[in-house]
């Protein structure tokens, strides 16, 4: 008891394993270079999530990368943790959890730091397999941990499902009833890519434009949007050409395809691509974080957010609330516990289409957490924000070190008692010739004036 008594309170260990969530995926990529470079994307990415506990006060961080120490300093300087250790296994798989498991130098120092604690909570971006047996690892070695953002093993099979294209659609096609606001672009699930591209070809001949989704991508690898004009007006043409665009990649042929209308959509609601996020709690409770509107590239690649009450309509900001939370009640019901989003698409036509469902922590969820640590946890209210995850360098731009990035924002960035300004949110991101940020100000003409600053000082595309 006397040494039980003389352990401090509770850590929280934080696995920052982006690519574990969409490791089936990956894994079905022809392209080895290309395999590597999602691998390698997503743990430079990894820093960023450092953000994402900025509540935590006693912290183990986990990611594939070490974090430099200058990003380590300003993140410390941010939230002031009572304690933050940073770990990297040596080896770098894409399996972070089992990478970690596999370094017994790595894994015995975690062992021996967490048993100097009463409690330990273990959290993640992503409740992926290769976690759960990290936490089985751990508890066979005599450490008891809680997972209060991830569900009991007996639900795990909640996260692929809820999170990925077909089960969101057969879950807005069971609850048509119950909430007809929950609705999914017209559409069909198929298996195989001879069946899908001649779905396909019938739809874009018929209404000018087609969609194609695997069942989970990831940053825009595995979905194909057609325009008209994109492809033959001949049926026969159409379906060859769908077809052998869709054999050059193993994913197409490994997972099942979503066949959907083209939605038109319309860029004055939020963008054309609303957004909401929640978390549900140990208890099953449902609470809103955050609410606003997506930034994609015309390939429909994730680039960042815009959040706040300024974003989004109040009329559309409470039809696409309570769906969310409709499909909330829906996940707690299942045994779902942790993060989830709702990625929508607003049509010209008034109606408001569920593109997906994210169960895991998202793109800005590490920009809600900084901000609410920094200003407020009401922060929407009175301010408007934007993110960019990784806002690309012009070419030939010579490549920068987060000490000179911060250098020549230092009058920009958001600080302690300030409420307005920048928050860089990865150092690492910098070797791949970009910039990751989260910029914050009471008015969105601010907030646009000091992004484009930024962008102007760091020449950034």
């Amino acid at each position: 008891m006397k040494n039980f008594m003389s352990k401090k309170n509770t850590v929280t260990v934080f696995i920052s394993n982006m690519t574990e969530d969409v490791w089936d995926f990956v894994q079905s990529f022809n392209d080895y270079k290309m395999k590597a470079q999602e691998v390698q994307e997503n743990a430079r990415l990894s820093d960023q999530h450092l953000h994402g506990v900025a509540d935590e006060r006693e912290l183990i961080f986990i990611s594939p990368y070490n974090l430099e120490q200058e990003f380590i300093n300003y993140a410390q300087e941010l939230y002031s943790f009572n304690r933050l250790t940073t770990l990297s296994p040596q080896k770098h798989s894409g399996e972070i959890c089992i990478d970690l498991i596999k370094d017994e130098k790595t894994y015995e120092y975690l062992i021996a730091e967490l048993k100097q604690y009463k409690n330990v909570v273990l959290k993640s971006y992503s409740s992926s397999r290769q976690f759960y047996r990290l936490k089985k690892k751990l508890i066979s070695d005599g450490i008891m941990v809680s997972t209060p953002e991830a569900p009991d093993e007996s639900s795990a099979w909640t996260v692929d499902f809820y999170g990925s294209k077909s089960g969101i659609r057969q879950l807005a096609q069971m609850t048509m009833t119950e909430e007809p606001d929950f609705r999914v672009a017209d559409g069909l699930v198929c298996m195989g890519i001879s069946e899908a591209s001649q779905i396909a070809a019938h739809r874009y001949i018929k209404q000018h434009g087609v969609v194609l989704k695997t069942n989970k991508g990831h940053s825009g690898a595995g979905v194909l949007l057609f325009k008209e004009g994109d492809l033959p007006n001949n049926f026969e043409e159409c379906q060859q050409k769908l077809y052998s665009i869709l054999k050059q990649d193993l994913y197409w042929k490994n997972f099942p395809i979503i066949v959907e209308d083209m939605v038109n959509v319309n860029p004055k609601v939020s963008g054309g691509f609303p957004n909401t996020e929640y978390i549900i709690k140990g208890n099953g409770e449902i609470e809103l974080l955050y609410f606003g509107g997506i930034i994609v590239t015309k390939a429909g690649v994730f680039q960042g957010m815009e959040i706040g009450e300024d974003v989004v309509s109040e009329r559309t900001m409470v039809g696409i609330i309570d769906f969310g939370y409709f499909i909330g009640e829906q996940y707690s019901k299942s045994g779902y516990r942790g993060y989830y989003d709702v990625d929508m698409i607003a049509a010209k036509n008034g109606k408001v289409f569920v593109s997906e469902s994210n169960t895991r922590r998202t793109g800005a969820t590490h920009a809600y957490k900084a901000l609410t640590r920094l200003i407020d946890k009401d922060f929407m209210d009175d301010y408007y924000a934007i993110t960019h995850n990784a806002h690309p360098l012009k070419p030939n731009v010579a490549p920068m070190s987060f000490t000179q990035v911060l250098a020549l924002t230092e009058d920009l960035l958001l600080k302690k008692g300030k409420k307005k300004g920048v928050v860089f949110t990865s150092a690492n991101i910098l070797h791949q010739q970009a910039v990751g940020y989260v910029v914050c100000a009471e008015e969105k003409k601010e907030a646009l004036a000091i992004r484009d600053e930024l962008v102007k000082r760091l020449k950034l595309v």
